[in-house]
């Protein structure tokens, strides 16, 4: 069992232990393999290993879209959930939001029965209800030329509104419902 030719699995050990040194001078201090190179290899690993489910990519990209230099922020401004008055008895009242850029005024009323809302000044207006990842586009309410807009869209978890008027794009902050 102890021949020359049969080294087993401790021959590399018994190399070390003999005096003798393996040959490991081309890993040390080398630079062929520069970090641009390393960094795409270990990106394409991750790609096939873990990759990115397209609902979480599809988000991150509308996330970032946000960003866009058109957009305007809606700063929410009454929250009658921190702000309102409990009315003793009340069961299931509505929620009631209001959101502010320099030029619009959007008053949200979230209820069990849907959404609907006030543009001040009035104006007609696109508003698409975002809520978490979607597969398909957001739905969308009409606000007619007096700025008033309702539907039975039942929001759950966060949410947030992108509304668009011929002068600009609002989007809300976002929101737990």
């Amino acid at each position: 069992m102890n021949s020359a030719d049969d080294t087993g699995a401790f021959g590399d050990a018994d190399d070390e232990l003999d005096g003798e040194t393996d040959d490991l001078t081309g890993f040390e201090g080398d630079d062929s393999l520069d970090n641009d190179l390393l960094e795409e290899t270990l990106r394409q690993a991750a790609a096939i290993m873990d990759p990115v489910p397209a609902q979480l990519q599809q988000t991150a990209v509308e996330a970032y879209a946000l960003y866009s230099l058109d957009t305007q922020l809606a700063e929410l401004t009454f929250d009658s959930l921190v702000h309102g008055i409990p009315v003793r008895g009340a069961v299931d009242s509505p929620r009631m939001l209001t959101f502010r850029t320099d030029e619009l005024t959007v008053d949200i009323e979230v209820t069990a029965h849907g959404l609907m809302g006030q543009l001040l000044p009035p104006q007609g207006a696109r508003i698409e209800v975002l809520s978490g990842p979607q597969l398909a586009s957001p739905p969308a309410l009409t606000a007619d030329g007096m700025g008033r807009f309702a539907g039975d869209l039942h929001v759950t978890g966060p949410f947030a509104l992108r509304l668009r008027t011929d002068a600009e794009v609002v989007m809300t902050e976002w929101l737990r419902a």
